[in-house]
């Protein structure tokens, strides 16, 4: 990268801080105050910095928007397939990737199983919203009154003697899931079916979508698929850090 270029782009971090004065850029960037100002001025004709009426200057509105158009095309399910097909191949079970749209909770990516017995799930077909990880994953990142008013409307049917009974406790769950950032489904949806998912975060650090890794008790019991949760989080944790353009300090590191 030129030298021109970097200092440039090492401008737009030091705005973010908040407005700045010539002076101070240049002494940030260790330049003459011409030099400064002639990055600035390029900066400002592309609409990535504004001088304010004080002479100080800020980030631009067209820095904002660029960064909101590159947010509404990115792809979640593309950036996250390779990590999935990885996470498959090292563990053989099904992994999934679920959205929250419009009041569902959708699959919009599936790997499936190494071995012969099959999950029914499909690639655009609704979670069940009460007990999958997924799900509980999404919903849990909501504001507290979005989520109970979610839970007051929601039916809670007995799929299994360990399917969520109510409200009540519905909205405890998702307080559990939010504060451990992981979510189990063990045995809620099918008795012989457990789960273990973990969350996938933008550059905003909100939930974006929710991957999960599934498999019947004939061929792990609930405790070893536990047992992978620190792969599930790492591979989560590794598409979140590509999927938001940053390394992420704000994200936990898997255990």
């Amino acid at each position: 990268m030129s030298q021109t270029v970097d200092r440039a782009l090492s401008i737009l971090p030091l705005l973010a801080e908040g407005p700045a004065a010539l002076g101070q850029v240049a002494d940030r960037l260790g330049v003459h105050k011409s030099t400064a100002l002639r990055l600035l001025r390029t900066l400002h004709e592309h609409g990535l910095v504004y001088r304010q009426p004080d002479q100080r200057y800020r980030l631009g509105a067209r820095l904002f928007a660029l960064a909101q158009e590159a947010a509404e095309h990115l792809d979640v399910r593309e950036i996250a397939h390779p990590h999935l097909v990885a996470l498959n191949e090292s563990c053989g079970h099904t992994v999934h990737l679920a959205v929250h749209e419009e009041n569902e909770v959708l699959y919009i990516d599936k790997v499936e199983s190494r071995y012969p017995v099959r999950m029914y799930s499909r690639i655009g077909k609704p979670v069940a919203i009460t007990v999958a990880a997924v799900a509980k994953l999404l919903l849990a990142d909501l504001p507290e009154p979005e989520r109970r008013a979610l839970a007051a409307r929601l039916d809670y049917p007995r799929y299994t003697s360990r399917s969520t009974p109510d409200a009540a406790a519905f909205l405890a769950e998702l307080a559990t899931v939010r504060e451990q950032g992981w979510a189990t489904d063990l045995g809620g949806h099918e008795e012989s079916i457990n789960c273990i998912g973990a969350p996938i975060r933008g550059a905003d650090g909100r939930v974006a979508a929710a991957m999960s890794i599934s498999a019947p008790n004939v061929v792990v019991s609930a405790g070893e698929l536990l047992a992978l949760l620190p792969l599930v989080r790492r591979t989560a944790d590794a598409i979140s850090r590509e999927y938001s353009g940053t390394t992420s300090p704000g994200l936990p590191p898997a255990p």
